[in-house]
């Protein structure tokens, strides 16, 4: 869980340091891991899939943060982990 929390910070000082436009521009990427992670974490719990409200590019880091803690409480670790390494490098 460490490694996940340390990445999760990453994400969010990289998100936070973007300007609003680019911020914008590449919330589709922060946004379609959240979904990916709620998704699997549902699964994991024998849930049928349900969409994420848009609750906005400010809110996105937080909304993020838990789907990335309830992942991470269904076992899905490695699973976050590589969502957020993927995330923080493709963003600029």
């Amino acid at each position: 869980m460490d490694d996940v929390t340390t990445e999760l910070r990453r994400v969010i000082r990289r998100w936070q340091q973007l300007p609003a436009g680019r911020a914008h521009e590449n919330a589709s990427l922060v946004r379609e891991l959240a979904q990916d992670l709620a998704d699997r974490t549902r699964a994991r719990q024998g849930l049928a899939a349900l969409a994420i409200p848009d609750v906005g590019d400010g809110a996105l880091a937080d909304q993020l943060a838990v789907m990335v803690y309830d992942a991470c409480r269904a076992g899905l670790d490695d699973e976050a982990l590589r969502g957020l390494t993927r995330v923080r490098r493709s963003l600029p």
